[in-house]
Formats: C-alpha cells, structure tokens, sequence
C-alpha cells in the first residue's frame, strides 16, 4: 500500500468502461447497490453489482483467520470483466497482505482488480454499537480509494482526500469520500 506519490501520465493510464462490483459470499444486495450509486457519482462511469463471488472458509489463514488478499485476487482475476471493465470486489472477511497485519482494501491498476474488507470498518470491532451508516460511509471511501487505484492514482498527502492512505479506522473516519481538487484534476484529465 505504500505507494510513490505523484502525477499519472495520461498515456499509462487504464481506459475503462465500467467497474463490475463483485460480492464475495454474503453482502447485502441494497447496500451494494447504493455504493454502486454513490461510487457512479464520484467516478462518472458505470458500477454493476455482478453475480456473487462464493469462497468456504478454508482459504482462510487457519492461524490468522484472515485472507491473504492474493487468494482473493487470483479468484477475482479468473472473471475477466467484458469491454474493458474492472472490478470491485466487496468482502466481509478479514484481510492481510504480506507486508501488513490487516488491510481495509487494495487496488491494483494493473490486474485490474480493487478489494475492501468491511471487517475492520464494523463499529463492532472496536467495541461500538452496530451502526449501518457508519458501516456505509466507511466503506463509501474505502471504496472511492481503491477505486482510485483502479484509474491511476496514488496515494494523497491531504489527509481529507479520499486517497490518503487508512493506516487505522482514524484515518478512515478523518477523510471525506470525495477525492481533492488535486486527485480530481489528474483523474479527469485521463478520462
């Protein structure tokens, strides 16, 4: 997730024509399909909520009960999105990769393929009521970020842009889901 800051060169850049959510196991219907909403108003492209994504509990990290983010990303990239789509998978279970304990989420420009974990951004985790809105909001920008991956960015210095990295739920809970003027000039300026 550490990632050098800078521009997006306009010729790299992915074109994409639609971003595909795809549940893994689980995920209510109505609030994927609300984030679809909100994430089609920020990115101005289309997000379809796809055909459930099933995964056991076996591939989970016996001893970590996690799931390394590769797994999920290799049974992710089997379902090659038609015209140009990327992903946008949306999972409950708890994630890790090999340079983190944990990870709300991850994107990857070039296997066309963003993740977020609601695991850790449940209220209930840390000891909080149960609170669906907050559930949402949270994962609205985890969502615009990793989605953000998807189209060239990288990581913000503004710690109010939806792009500036969540080292903890603090960082979640301290930005906005909305990209800055900066990450909202070099995005449009690629599509």
């Amino acid at each position: 997730m550490n990632e050098v800051l800078g521009d997006v060169d306009a010729e790299e850049s992915l074109v994409v024509s639609q971003v595909n959510i795809v549940p893994v196991n689980s995920i209510d219907s109505t609030f994927l399909l609300r984030l679809a909403l909100c994430l089609e108003e920020r990115f101005l492209h289309t997000f379809s909520v796809e055909r459930v994504l099933r995964l056991p509990r076996t591939v989970l990290n016996s001893d970590r009960n996690q799931l390394f983010l590769n797994t999920l990303v290799s049974r992710l990239t089997t379902r090659t999105p038609p015209n140009g789509g990327v992903m946008l998978a949306v999972t409950e279970f708890d994630l890790y990769k090999t340079s983190h304990q944990f990870i709300f989420g991850d994107g990857n420009e070039n296997q066309r393929v963003a993740v977020v974990s609601t695991h850790r951004l449940r209220g209930e985790f840390y000891g909080e009521p149960r609170d669906e809105n907050l559930l949402f909001e949270r994962t609205l920008k985890e969502g615009v970020h990793n989605v953000g991956h998807l189209f060239g960015l990288k990581h913000c210095f503004n710690s109010q842009c939806a792009m500036y990295i969540s080292n903890s739920i603090f960082d979640t809970d301290g930005k906005y889901s909305q990209l800055c003027d900066n990450c909202e000039r070099k995005i449009r300026a690629n599509h």
